[in-house]
């Protein structure tokens, strides 16, 4: 008998071992939902660094990368390489985690695509923009099944399908919506953490992703609403009293909704926004150029809702949404018969 339970403890101790050399995260089973310049290119860094990724993608775009494999531009190292993609009829299991970073306006067609991806035990990191995306998808795969995410990138991609990172940055933080440190939140943190890019596993990822929307719905309708970059606004007469009264009408919206933005971010965003030598730009304002639909509704009218629904008034962000709601009502016009 203690023969046998040596036997057995040492057998237990060698298990013991062998776990902790494993790297969890390269054990798990990414799904990217999409591969666009944002998706793309975490996923394709993900991929770079051993983590198991498939892109799901759809029509043209898998093609694409079945051929040609995911193709990145960066200040921190150029990267071409075979990757796995499917489209939704190919879904047979579920995955460990799923990445969603498309804009909002297809949410609910990535759902669909992505539902038999979604097991028991299946965490979803949407880094979408703004917060209505979160009590979508809580609606159909429920809420325990989410975390919150905030990436900080600025990325396009090209005519032939090439990610193009035009800066730097490149973070990405996550954490659970209840600020806990739980053993999944951890798991995640094992798949992103040394991937090739910065990472923050956050306690208080709500107000991240609340301090993000602040900024993100400031510079896209100062950028819009002017049509320039946040160095031209700023030059112009009375540009710099516009931005900052854009961002402060912002910080007040969030401020009754329970998620003032700390002093420091404030005074960061109030200097970022108002740099006469930036060209500081956001994806709002180079898919209005390009002629693109664009996130409208999520970045600017849901934020709208919560000022309408606190009394607080907001006009210059209220004249850019209903400048922008023009045009994006035009993209989704049939043509005219002549």
């Amino acid at each position: 008998m203690g023969i046998r339970t040596s036997f057995a403890g040492a057998i237990h101790e060698r298990y013991q071992s062998v776990c902790k050399g494993i790297d969890r995260g390269k054990l798990m089973r990414v799904l990217v939902v999409g591969a666009g310049a944002v998706g793309g290119y975490f996923g394709a860094r993900l991929a770079q660094a051993g983590r198991d990724v498939t892109f799901l993608v759809r029509g043209e775009r898998a093609n694409q990368l079945k051929a040609d494999g995911i193709r990145l531009t960066s200040p921190h190292g150029d990267l071409t390489m075979p990757v796995k993609a499917a489209v939704a009829d190919e879904l047979r299991e579920p995955f460990d985690i799923i990445f969603l970073s498309m804009k909002g306006f297809a949410l609910d067609q990535a759902m669909n695509d992505l539902a038999a991806a979604v097991g028991p035990n299946t965490t979803i990191l949407p880094i979408l923009n703004g917060m209505r995306h979160m009590e979508t998808l809580g609606n159909r795969f429920g809420r325990e099944s989410l975390i919150g995410g905030v990436c900080m990138v600025s990325m396009e991609m090209d005519k032939n399908g090439r990610i193009v990172q035009l800066s730097e940055v490149q973070k990405l933080s996550y954490g659970e919506l209840n600020r806990q440190l739980t053993p999944r939140i951890e798991e995640a943190d094992e798949v992103f953490r040394d991937a090739g890019f910065d990472t923050q596993l956050s306690t208080h990822i709500v107000q991240d992703m609340w301090e993000k929307w602040v900024q993100l719905a400031a510079a896209g309708a100062i950028t819009c609403l002017m049509r320039g970059d946040i160095g031209e606004v700023a030059r112009a007469p009375g540009g710099v009293a516009f931005s900052r009264a854009i961002l402060l009408e912002c910080i007040a919206i969030a401020t009754v909704c329970g998620h003032r933005p700390s002093p420091h971010f404030q005074q960061q965003q109030i200097t970022t926004l108002t740099a006469e030598d930036s060209t500081f730009t956001t994806s709002l304002y180079r898919d209005l150029l390009r002629g693109n639909r664009i996130e409208v509704d999520t970045i600017l009218g849901d934020l709208l809702k919560h000022a309408e629904a606190h009394n607080v008034e907001a006009p210059l962000l209220r004249a850019a949404y209903t400048h922008l709601t023009v045009y994006e009502s035009s993209k989704q016009q049939s043509p005219r018969k002549a």
